[in-house]
């Protein structure tokens, strides 16, 4: 007995109190569901939040970009998150292993995992650029103050000379007072961008022309891929406490840079330029393209992520509510950060003496160019530029987490062994290793022309078909009638009747849209003056075309290896649903899931039998809570097996649970 209480302590129990356990103890839960939420905020509030929604706003109309936006939102985002919450919430599966629903279609969750490895290694890299200027920040001056550094140029030319590098930080117009003479030359290249280009980048001539490996943004991305790695050692169960901080902070930096903002001068014109609508764009097709594809890129739709992050949910959770608060959270965040920006912007635009628009760029030069010019404008700046970077890291991170964990997940729930749940913590480490070494080439002198073609060809066209191909398999495939049953069974009430229309009709139609429209408005990507050569693009073609091609190619395969004599017959036999699809847990299969021979739903011999089986493994879970220890990934194993177990008197009939 006392042994046995010795080995509850060690396990973390608390002698006299209730274990606190989880629901699905082989595959793990979140603590509970402030950390789901919290997780998915981070995962759709990204680094796009704060450089591609501002971009669109004034590309687009200003506050006329709004309506089509919040359109978008209602009719397309909410209903697609809500989908894939829900669909991986109930299966309590990764990506690949939701596809028993209708097993030819699993090249979609295989397309899923091809994504979500092009972002997570060129996003990383984003983020390992935020930590250097985090690091570089760290100083008195900041470095891209002022053009008399080795690496400037003779076009450089700042907003002061370097007569005035010891005047007073605390004096932003002394800093300032040669604006008029640089606003009358013909040709400016701010020290920020020469910075970025010359310094950071060390940037080449042509995208073939890799160079040298920059070994400072190197050492930035093994400390990047580090953090995430302790971030996600035990799964779910640590990036579920590290949240708590990544995802709550970047909004306390955001609320300090408004704050800081607004009081500057001609921050009310970057504000007015940012919300004045210009209402003869409404009628624009680009603007409503413009609007789907960044509610639908923003929120992570078919990058996998949401049904991972959703498939370590109780069964019973209220997925419902969760995709309504994540949603909405992670637009009203584009809409705040908008607000931060374009304060900062008017102000800079104010005291250079050009138009707001003149101001900023798209990607990563906004980010890393007209946000560092910006700050050095401010009294303080190395402290403000601190908050701004690591407020970029942490979006980052929150992102990146769920990218990793979506790849974990894929191949630990598809291989399924004890051994490889039990050592989780491997599986993370060799994905972080593998995906270090292929950001590897992304830090060489080509490195930002090949991150512009991942980001423009890898994750945008393929995320479209792959969503689209998504809500036609689970509402056409599977059939709406039986997943709103299966929605109705996990929640207690069926999908409201909106979601129903949108899942069927509306969702689709705009994924096509968008579809139909990237396709038309297709033009070759640049950097700044650089045109990318042709060699290129058809790189980028196929990184794009890689992750659809798993669908077509895993169902000829799976049609080739089903059941039939006929293909009519083994096309018939793929399309159905996997014998073992359904709720993870034995206490959840009911009704048409329930165990052959079972009663009907009167609760006879089924709510007998299950009654009984369930006393029994509640039984045996008490027995094992005070000889177990915790695995490296939330699971529990017998530090002592015997070398001849008895088999389980209730063995799992699900094997994938």
């Amino acid at each position: 007995m006392a042994e046995k209480q010795f080995a509850g302590i060690l396990n973390g129990a608390v002698p006299g109190e209730p274990v606190k356990r989880d629901e699905n103890s082989r595959r793990g839960n979140w603590g509970n569901q402030i950390e789901f939420v919290l997780t998915s905020v981070g995962y759709a509030v990204g680094l796009g939040n704060v450089w591609r929604f501002p971009y669109l706003c004034y590309r687009n109309g200003g506050g006329a970009f709004m309506f089509p936006y919040f359109i978008m939102l209602v009719f397309c985002g909410i209903p697609l998150f809500f989908l894939e919450l829900s669909f991986g919430q109930f299966a309590s599966l990764g990506c690949l292993g939701v596809w028993k629903v209708s097993p030819m279609f699993k090249g979609v969750g295989y397309g899923m995992m091809v994504v979500s490895t092009y972002i997570g290694i060129y996003y990383n890299v984003v983020i390992c650029i935020a930590f250097y200027y985090f690091f570089m920040s760290m100083t008195n001056l900041l470095p891209w103050t002022y053009c008399n550094n080795p690496w400037n140029t003779a076009d450089c030319s700042g907003v002061v000379g370097p007569s005035r590098i010891n005047s007073s930080l605390a004096n932003a117009s002394a800093v300032i007072s040669g604006v008029t003479e640089l606003v009358n030359r013909t040709k400016r290249t701010s020290p920020s961008e020469e910075y970025w280009k010359h310094k950071v980048l060390n940037i080449s001539d042509d995208i073939g022309n890799f160079g040298e490996v920059r070994l400072p943004i190197l050492g930035c991305l093994a400390v990047s891929w580090v953090v995430v790695f302790l971030c996600l050692i035990r799964g779910v169960k640590s990036s579920g406490k590290v949240v708590y901080f990544t995802a709550t902070f970047p909004y306390v930096v955001l609320t300090i840079l408004f704050i800081r903002g607004i009081t500057l001068d001609g921050a009310i014109n970057g504000i007015a330029y940012y919300l004045t609508p210009q209402w003869q764009k409404i009628l624009d097709a680009k603007v409503w393209g413009d609007a789907a594809s960044q509610i639908f890129y923003s929120l992570g739709c078919a990058w996998g992520g949401l049904i991972t992050m959703a498939s370590y949910n109780k069964f019973h959770n209220n997925c419902y509510r969760d995709s309504i608060i994540i949603s909405i959270t992670n637009c009203a965040t584009s809409v705040y950060a908008g607000f931060v920006i374009f304060s900062i912007l008017g102000f800079m635009a104010h005291h250079l003496g050009v138009d707001v628009s003149e101001v900023a760029d798209h990607g990563p030069g906004l980010a890393f160019v007209a946000y560092p010019e910006a700050l050095t404008l401010l009294p303080i700046s190395p402290l403000w530029s601190l908050l701004f970077f690591f407020m970029l890291i942490l979006l980052g991170l929150g992102t990146q987490f769920c990218l990793l964990e979506t790849l974990v997940t894929a191949i630990v729930d598809e291989i399924g062994t004890d051994w490889i749940i039990r050592n989780k913590t491997v599986v993370t480490l060799g994905v972080a290793v593998v995906g270090f070494l292929l950001g590897v080439p992304l830090t060489t002198q080509a490195g930002i022309y090949w991150l512009l073609l991942m980001d423009n060809y890898a994750a945008s066209f393929s995320l479209v078909v792959i969503s689209c191909i998504m809500c036609i398999c689970v509402m056409y495939i599977y059939g709406h009638k039986n997943y709103f049953k299966d929605v109705e069974m996990m929640l207690g009430f069926p999908p409201p009747i909106f979601f129903r229309i949108c899942w069927r009709f509306v969702s689709p139609v705009i994924i096509s849209f968008i579809l139909i429209f990237t396709v038309i408005q297709y033009k070759p990507i640049t950097y700044n003056d650089y045109i990318y050569p042709n060699w290129s693009l058809i790189i980028g073609f196929c990184m794009a075309l890689s992750s659809v091609i798993c669908i077509p190619i895993y169902a000829l395969y799976k049609i080739a290896n089903s059941e039939g004599s006929t293909f009519l017959e083994r096309l018939k036999s793929s399309l159905k649903p996997d014998r073992s699809w359904g709720p993870a847990l034995m206490e959840h299969r009911i009704g048409r899931y329930a165990p052959a021979g079972a009663l009907g739903p009167d609760g006879g011999l089924e709510a007998r039998a299950l009654k009984e089986e369930l006393k029994e493994e509640e039984k045996e879970k008490l027995d094992e809570i005070s000889l177990t220890i915790q695995g490296s990934n939330g699971s529990t194993h017998n530090p002592n097996p015997s070398p001849n177990p008895s088999p389980s008197p209730n063995p799992n009939p699900n094997p994938s649970a």
